[in-house]
């Protein structure tokens, strides 16, 4: 599979920046989401060279001799570090005598708590920056700003007179289509294909360069499963048995998941707010490309307006927005995390993100074309229980308005995540 190419990336102008001030980075994220592509945008700014690990006479040589390989004149570029841990080692004895920045600048599909090699020799001198699939704004040339308003104390200026023309079917389209950046340049048949190809080079190829597994036949039907239940909260025990799996195993096989980068866990926010607050976790899909593929969704089936295709339409959305939402803060210094908010009886709000100072915005997705006051209530919930540490709550949803809903609450459509308002 060719490097994503073609696509201006936030990221890329961050790295350059962080660069400047850390003696090492790490890239990391699913494969083929451009981080070699990126990688060689910084090497050619700073007239360097990439020394691919995914070549395997390269990652002979470097096995031999790591030291030669990474003492030349900084920055040094690894692409995919984890084929050869040796290179952390090394890259580890180079910043004990020197820690200037601009050091060294690695790339990776493996979560870098999938690697051992990372916490042990790199601890407290990398910095991590995420390659995440394109967000709407990159894949439409738009520079998008939504999570920084909000985030910063620019929620009111998100009412505007202006309304919104994304159709239903078009929001079907972005869903299924996703971020993955070789997906988006095929179509039809051609991008399925593509999808499935990908996901058993990841199966087969990335998760066994993580463990060696016992039943690696059940990893399909496992992840199909959380495809069902993505934008939900995780069961690890009803997994482990549509996977025919035990609940150990299970557990252990969604941690592999993860480290590949094609399941995220949105972990529970707000403990200290009282014992009705659970802990549990919701499970998402990194692209909602790649779960509509697993279901086998497509516009057309999502334009139904049936039962199972509305729910279907919601849980997809859902994990749509929050990715978009997740992409942007991601960008952002200033940010702790992302978690979602929910109670034992009910109340929940589907995004949390988290200043450094413990402020937050709290975010809802709505795939209809109304927000009934009802739907307000687990906003308005969280903001009382917060206080002033609430910063704004906003309900995405698919209708044409944006409006002032409640003290600090709006309704927005979600098309305002990457279509800034002209006012």
């Amino acid at each position: 599979m060719a490097p994503a190419t073609g696509y201006q990336r936030r990221i890329r102008d961050i790295a350059l920046a962080r660069l400047s001030e850390e003696p090492l980075l790490l890239l990391q994220g699913p494969r083929t989401v451009g981080k070699t592509y990126i990688l060689h945008q910084l090497a050619r700014a700073h007239r360097g060279e990439v020394i691919d690990l995914d070549d395997p006479p390269t990652r002979d040589a470097v096995r031999t001799d790591a030291a030669t390989f990474v003492s030349g004149s900084s920055p040094i570029f690894v692409d995919e570090y984890q084929h050869e841990p040796a290179v952390l080692a090394a890259i580890k004895a180079e910043l004990n005598n020197d820690l200037r920045p601009g050091r060294f600048v690695l790339a990776g599909s493996t979560r870098s708590t999938a690697v051992p090699e990372v916490a042990e020799y790199l601890a407290g001198r990398v910095s991590f920056l995420a390659v995440l699939p394109l967000s709407q704004g990159e894949i439409d040339d738009v520079r998008e700003n939504f999570v920084e308003m909000l985030m910063f104390g620019e929620a009111p200026s998100l009412v505007t007179n202006e309304r919104s023309e994304t159709a239903r079917s078009e929001y079907a389209r972005r869903l299924t289509a996703g971020g993955m950046p070789i997906a988006l340049a095929r179509s039809g048949p051609a991008r399925g294909r593509w999808f499935d190809e990908y996901l058993g080079l990841v199966l087969e190829r990335g998760v066994a360069e993580v463990s060696k597994l016992r039943q690696r036949r059940q990893l399909p039907a496992l992840l199909r499963h959380l495809a069902s239940q993505t934008g939900q909260l995780l069961n690890v025990t009803a997994t482990a048995e549509a996977a025919a799996l035990d609940r150990h195993t299970a557990a252990d096989y969604l941690e592999l998941l993860k480290s590949v980068f094609l399941v995220r866990q949105l972990p529970a926010w707000g403990r200290t707010l009282g014992a009705r607050t659970t802990g549990t976790p919701k499970v998402h899909l990194v692209d909602s490309g790649i779960a509509a593929r697993l279901l086998r969704l497509t516009p057309e089936h999502l334009a139904r307006r049936d039962a199972a295709a509305l729910a279907e339409f919601g849980h997809l959305m859902e994990t749509f927005v929050v990715g978009e939402l997740i992409k942007q803060a991601s960008w952002l210094d200033g940010i702790t995390g992302s978690h979602h908010w929910r109670t034992y009886d009910g109340e929940e709000v589907d995004l949390v993100i988290e200043r450094d100072d413990g402020r937050i915005v709290a975010i809802e997705v709505k795939s209809g074309t109304r927000v009934p006051r009802e739907d307000l209530r687990g906003l308005e919930r969280l903001r009382d229980l917060v206080g002033t540490g609430f910063i704004a709550g906003v309900t995405l949803y698919t209708g044409e308005r944006s409006y002032l809903a409640g003290d600090r609450l709006y309704v927005v459509p979600i098309d305002r995540i990457w279509i800034p308002a002209r006012g």
